[in-house]
């Protein structure tokens, strides 16, 4: 554990690498579970990470054994906890506008499932699994994960994983299309900082442009998504184009 300056153990390591943050939940004997500390912490690297623009790109990843385990349920009972933080951290999360890859170390279970949903992209080691408890243990999901999961695996196997408990492991993730790719737990963050690293050395500018028309595109028919590229592709001929710029 990273400590803060007034000497308490900190939640979260924050660690910077040729223009990516690197962030690390802290937790391990919690199974990086989300506690108000946590999410206090993610908010404000996020902060950090959103005004610095020399910080390009980011990882999400645990330590230990899991990635995370989801809402620290024991945390978050005390009367002064705000049960909407993780949600609203999670929400802001996903709508950055600077790539966040998540580096899946272990098991990503609910709300940590839905941590993972709100990065850009995921890659994980051979000991990923992803679950949804939400309906099991009766709690509402609010932090995307009706919103994001069928998007990545589709409808019936978003609906079996919140209805029936269906768990993805590292392979099934992988067919499924919500991991990227497996690396072993050794190379795991190395790799995901080396992606980062490329989207870091890119031009920011090309990088949001294509970001936003892949976000955007997904929900729009493929005639629109195409005309979309089209508009972008025009406006960026008539900016001038960047560096390494060929349409």
């Amino acid at each position: 554990m990273t400590t803060q300056p007034d000497g308490e153990q900190a939640l979260l390591e924050v660690g910077t690498d040729a223009g990516v943050l690197v962030l690390t939940l802290d937790r391990p004997g919690s199974r990086n579970a989300l506690s108000p500390g946590l999410v206090e912490e993610l908010d404000a690297a996020l902060t950090c990470f959103t005004g610095d623009d020399g910080l390009r790109a980011a990882v999400i990843t645990g330590r230990g054994t899991a990635f995370c385990a989801g809402l620290d349920l024991k945390a978050y009972s005390a009367a002064s906890a705000d049960r909407r933080a993780p949600a609203a951290l999670i929400d802001r999360l996903g709508r950055l506008t600077k790539p966040v890859i998540g580096a899946v170390n272990g098991p990503a279970f609910t709300g940590g499932f839905e941590l993972a949903l709100g990065c850009d992209w995921l890659i994980g080691s051979p000991a990923a699994l992803f679950g949804d408890t939400h309906v099991s243990v009766g709690a509402f999901p609010g932090g995307g994960m009706t919103a994001r999961l069928g998007r990545v695996v589709g409808v019936r196997t978003a609906k079996a994983m919140s209805l029936a408990g269906l768990r993805l492991d590292a392979e099934a993730a992988l067919r499924a299309g919500l991991l990227s790719e497996i690396v072993e737990a050794d190379l795991l963050v190395a790799r995901a900082i080396e992606m980062a690293r490329s989207v870091a050395a890119a031009d920011q500018d090309l990088v949001r442009a294509v970001r936003v028309l892949h976000d955007d595109n997904v929900d729009r028919s493929v005639p629109e998504a195409l005309a979309a590229e089209q508009a972008a592709l025009e406006q960026w001929r008539a900016l001038g184009g960047r560096r390494g710029w060929s349409g």
